[in-house]
């Protein structure tokens, strides 16, 4: 039922679907570009069109009630930045504890325009040993799908600069604050 809502809700805002992933059970999803508040629902409609259920990492402090129970139903994991604990660490313990996880991280870390992309979705995939799906919303084309799947080699800075070479020629919903390589 959600997929077929999600579904209909992309077509209804005249988005479709681009090329579509392997299913893994557990995975980081790099988000790009990341230039809009409406990335999220976008993204959130893409995903769950596709049968799919991501989750994406919030403030801790964001957790109370009621918004908790929003947040935790749309998928947020919250996020303690007081632990001694990297929020890799703990974003490794969450793949380690679950079945089944798929983690959505924006690279980018800000809607504005940044010329380095933050290494985060890299280690924790790494950490973790699992891929890192790369998903995109194109706005000139308005489609969302992925560019492929990612295995980390190791090599970080080589690694992200392959990674944002497949985000070439995407258009971002504010392109102005998307650096491309």
């Amino acid at each position: 039922m959600k997929k077929a809502i999600s579904k209909a809700l992309l077509r209804l805002a005249g988005w479709k679907l681009g090329p579509v992933v392997e299913d893994v059970p557990k995975c980081v999803i790099c988000v790009a570009p990341h230039t809009s508040n409406w990335d999220f629902m976008v993204g959130k409609l893409f995903y769950t069109s596709i049968g799919r259920n991501a989750s994406f990492l919030i403030k801790k402090e964001w957790f109370f009630f009621p918004f908790n129970l929003l947040f935790d139903w749309l998928g947020g994991v919250p996020v303690d930045r007081s632990k001694r604990t990297s929020v890799t660490d703990q974003m490794v313990g969450q793949f380690n504890r679950r079945k089944e996880f798929q983690l959505a991280v924006t690279p980018e870390g800000t809607r504005k325009r940044v010329n380095d992309w933050k290494k985060g979705f890299y280690y924790i995939a790494q950490k973790a040993n699992v891929p890192i799906l790369m998903a995109y919303f194109d706005y000139k084309k308005k489609e969302a799908g992925f560019k492929g799947v990612f295995y980390p080699t190791g090599d970080a800075d080589k690694d992200i600069r392959d990674i944002r070479e497949h985000y070439r020629g995407v258009t971002a919903c504010h392109p102005e604050n998307f650096v491309q390589i």
